[in-house]
C-alpha cells in the first residue's frame, strides 16, 4: 500500500483539560444543589441575560411573526425534508413477537422516551438547522415533552429565526439559556420543565463536557468532539469545488480537521494552493477559524488506488465523508465507516448540515467506527417482553435450574425449581 502525506496535521493537544472537567463539575454540582437560581446566575454571568428564562407564549408568537415569509418558507422546506426522513426511519422500527417454544412467547416494543432536552448552539453562528434536526426528530419519534434551549443574545434574546424553527419543530418549552446551565436545567427539570431522559444537540467544549458528566443519569446522543470532514477525490473531481468543500467545513472552528484523500497529485497540489486563497475571501471571523484549521488540522493524502483511498478513509472514520470520484455505486457499497456519506459533485456536506433531510448531529473523533448519528432510534427504547404458559415452563425451568447450579447461583435455580414443584408436584430437574 503506497500512501503519501503531502500535508500532515500538527499533533493535537489534549482534547480535554482537567481545568475544563473541574469547572463543569463545579457548575453542575452548584446548579443541582441550588436549583434555578444558580442557573440564572450563570446565565447572567456567561450569557449576559437578565430577562425571562422560559420564553413566554406571547413572546414566542411575536418572534414567529417577525420572521420574514421568505425565510419561513426556507426553514419550512428544510423542516419538511428532515421530518419526512425521520418518519421514514421510524417506519423501520417495528414491534415483533415470536413463539420460541410451544407456549412461550417473546417480543419487543418500540417506546419513545418521555422527555428530551434539545440544545441549540448560539455564539458566532445562529444554528437554525440544529433546532430543526434535534427537535423535529424527537417529535417524530413520539417524545412526550421536548425542552429546547439556546443562548440568548444580550439585550435581545434568541434570534427570531431560531425561535421560529423551535416552534415549527414542536418544542414544548423554550429556555433562554446557554452552556452548562442550559444542559443542567434540562437534565434536572428546572424552571418547571420536565426532567429530560435524554440530552441531544451539538455545543462547545463546556456543553459536551456537561453532557459527558451527566451521561448515565440521563442519556445523551453521543460524546462529541470537533466536527470533521473527509473528501475522497480522483482525477474526475473539480479541484475548485473540492477546495471549497474543505474550506467550508474548516470554518466550523480552529479545532475542526479536514482531510483530502486523492489518487491525483495534480488535484492535490491545486487544492493545497487554492484553499488558503479561498479562506482569505471569507468574512474575518470565519477566515480566522478556517485559517488555523487548514494550517494545523488539515491533511492531504495521496494514494495509488481507490481501494487504498477507501482503507485510509476507514481508518479516519470521518463524521462527514464526501466522495467526488467515478463509479459512485462502488464507493457506496465499499465504504462503511462514516457518520454520513455524500456521493458525487452535485451534493455537498452543507446540504446535510442545513436542509437535505438526514440528521447533522453525527459521530466525531473516530466514533463512526461504532455508532451512527442522531435519529429517531436515539429517542426510542427497544424493550423486550415474554410470557410463558405451563407447557413451556417445564422445559425452561429444568434448563434454567441446570445452568444456574452449574454457575453456582442457587437462588436462581430455586426460582425455577419451585415452579416445577408447584405445578408438577416435584422438581424433575436432573441437576444436583
Amino acid at each position: 500500500m503506497t500512501v503519501t502525506y503531502l500535508k500532515r496535521a500538527e499533533p493535537r493537544p489534549e482534547a480535554e483539560s482537567a481545568d475544563l472537567r473541574d469547572a463543569v463539575a463545579i457548575m453542575l454540582a452548584k446548579i443541582e444543589q441550588e436549583g434555578a437560581e444558580a442557573a440564572r446566575r450563570y446565565c447572567q454571568q456567561f450569557d449576559k441575560w437578565d430577562g425571562e428564562i422560559v420564553l413566554p407564549d406571547a413572546a414566542r408568537a411575536q418572534a414567529v411573526a417577525r420572521v420574514p415569509q421568505d425565510l419561513k418558507d426556507t426553514i419550512r422546506f428544510a423542516h419538511d425534508n428532515i421530518r419526512r426522513f425521520a418518519e421514514a426511519q421510524k417506519a423501520t422500527l417495528t414491534d415483533c413477537a415470536v413463539e420460541l417454544l410451544p407456549g412461550h412467547w417473546a417480543g419487543q416494543r418500540q417506546i419513545p422516551v418521555s422527555a428530551a432536552g434539545c440544545y441549540v448552539p448560539g455564539g458566532r453562528y445562529s444554528h437554525v438547522a440544529s433546532a430543526l434536526m434535534t427537535i423535529t426528530t424527537a417529535k417524530v419519534a413520539g417524545v412526550g415533552h421536548i425542552t429546547a434551549a439556546s443562548p440568548p443574545r444580550p439585550g435581545s434574546g434568541m434570534p427570531d429565526a431560531i425561535v421560529y424553527a423551535m416552534d415549527l419543530s414542536g418544542a414544548d418549552t423554550i429556555l433562554n439559556l446557554g452552556g452548562v446551565q442550559a444542559i443542567a436545567s434540562m437534565a434536572f427539570g428546572l424552571f418547571e420543565t420536565v426532567p429530560a431522559d435524554i440530552l441531544v444537540g451539538p455545543g462547545n467544549s463546556f456543553v459536551a463536557e456537561a453532557k459527558r458528566q451527566l451521561f448515565g443519569r440521563v442519556g445523551i446522543d453521543m460524546f462529541a468532539g470537533p466536527t470533521d470532514s473527509l473528501v475522497i477525490a480522483d482525477g474526475t473531481a473539480d479541484p475548485e469545488i473540492v477546495a471549497w468543500d474543505l474550506v467550508g467545513q474548516a470554518e466550523h472552528g480552529q479545532d475542526s480537521p479536514v482531510w483530502l484523500v486523492t489518487s491525483d497529485r495534480a488535484l492535490a497540489e491545486t487544492v493545497m494552493t487554492r484553499a488558503p486563497q479561498l479562506i482569505e475571501t471569507l468574512p474575518q471571523a470565519n477566515a480566522m477559524a478556517a485559517k488555523v484549521s487548514w494550517a494545523e488540522r488539515a491533511e492531504v493524502i495521496l494514494c495509488d488506488t481507490r481501494e487504498e483511498m477507501a482503507q485510509v478513509s476507514d481508518r479516519y472514520a470521518p463524521e462527514h465523508l464526501h466522495v467526488q470520484a467515478a463509479d459512485l455505486d462502488w464507493w457506496l457499497e465499499r465504504l462503511s465507516v462514516y457518520g454520513s456519506l455524500f456521493l458525487g459533485e452535485e451534493t455537498t456536506v452543507p446540504f446535510g448540515d442545513k436542509t437535505s433531510g438526514p440528521n447533522h448531529v453525527l459521530p466525531t473523533s473516530g466514533a463512526a467506527r461504532y455508532t451512527g448519528g442522531l435519529s429517531v432510534q436515539k429517542f426510542t427504547k427497544t424493550v423486550t417482553w415474554q410470557r410463558t404458559d405451563k407447557t413451556a415452563m417445564r422445559e425452561l425451568a429444568k434448563a434454567t435450574s441446570k445452568i444456574s447450579r452449574l454457575e453456582g447461583m442457587s437462588g436462581h435455580a430455586r426460582s425455577a425449581e419451585v415452579r416445577l414443584e408447584k405445578h408438577f408436584g416435584h422438581c424433575d430437574s436432573t441437576a444436583d
